[in-house]
Order: structure tokens, then C-alpha cells, then sequence
């Protein structure tokens, strides 16, 4: 095992296939979400690629469809990033010695990713949580619960001595 200081390349590596399962679990219940309510995907992804592109001074290339398609590409991976990103950092914690119960991991987790993703979004004026209506929180925290229990199951499980 190799190991950087007290962060093991063990823990690491178990938070990002914990963050790959979360994340899956995620997109699972949102994607359940809008085929029984038929709602629409939010746009505040690809609104995301847009603004940070904008900020940037890097335009998305490519004529119109094209950087469009790139740009509805870029906006999950943002949430993929946020996701797998969290439990890496999860992981790490645990590998520095933070170890709590499945249950406060689990809602750790789930704070950290709607943190990691709802975050960006407001700082860039994409969204204003304090708007949300019940509904849009629902459409928001349960999937961000889903991801918080599988990334919990997933890293103890990966993480326990073998």
C-alpha cells in the first residue's frame, strides 16, 4: 500500500469507486424522479459550462449544435466531479483516522456533494437555494440522500481492513 503522510492510497481510491457508486445512485433517483413526474433535466449544469466558460475567457468550441452538445456533456460531468471529488475527500478523511458511523457518513456525504455542486452554482448566480421551492429542495435532497448512503455503504465497505 502506498501511502502520502497519513493519506493512504487505499482510502483514496475506495473514496472514488464509493463516489463512482453514489454518484450512480444519484443520477438513478433523479432520472426515476423525471420519468414519473415527467419533469424536465434542470439546466444548471450545462448553465454552469456556460458561465465558468464565460469567467474563463474559454469558449466551448465548435459551431452552434456542436458546442452545444459539448457543453450538455460537460454539465454532468460537473456533477460527476462533485461527486466522486467528495467521497475522494471522505476517504481521505478516513484515511487521516475520522471514522464515524454509517449513518452520520451518510449524511455527511450527502452534504458534501449538494454543497459540492449547489455551491458553484449560487456563486455564479445560477441558483439562489433560498428561492427553492418544497418541491425543487425534494428534487434535490433525495437524490443527494441516495448518493450519501451508497458513498457511506461503499467506502466502509472498501475502506474496512481486509
Amino acid at each position: 500500500m502506498t501511502s502520502l503522510g497519513s493519506l493512504s492510497a487505499r482510502s483514496l481510491l475506495a473514496g472514488v469507486a464509493a463516489g463512482a457508486a453514489g454518484t450512480t445512485a444519484l443520477n438513478a433517483v433523479t432520472y426515476l424522479d423525471m420519468a414519473l413526474r415527467g419533469r424536465p433535466a434542470s439546466s444548471a449544469p450545462d448553465d454552469t459550462v456556460d458561465k465558468l466558460s464565460e469567467l474563463a475567457g474559454v469558449p466551448v468550441p465548435g459551431d452552434k449544435e456542436t458546442r452545444a452538445n459539448r457543453v450538455a456533456g460537460l454539465g454532468p460531468l460537473t456533477g460527476l466531479l462533485a461527486g466522486v471529488g467528495t467521497a475522494a475527500m471522505l476517504g481521505a478523511l478516513r484515511s487521516a483516522g475520522l471514522r464515524p458511523g454509517l449513518a452520520a457518513s451518510s449524511l455527511a456525504a450527502a452534504a458534501g456533494a449538494m454543497i459540492a455542486s449547489t455551491a458553484p452554482m449560487t456563486a455564479l448566480g445560477i441558483t439562489d437555494p433560498r428561492t427553492w421551492t418544497a418541491q425543487a429542495w425534494a428534487s434535490d435532497v433525495i437524490p443527494h440522500l441516495a448518493y450519501g448512503a451508497v458513498t457511506a455503504a461503499v467506502l466502509q465497505h472498501l475502506d474496512s481492513p481486509p
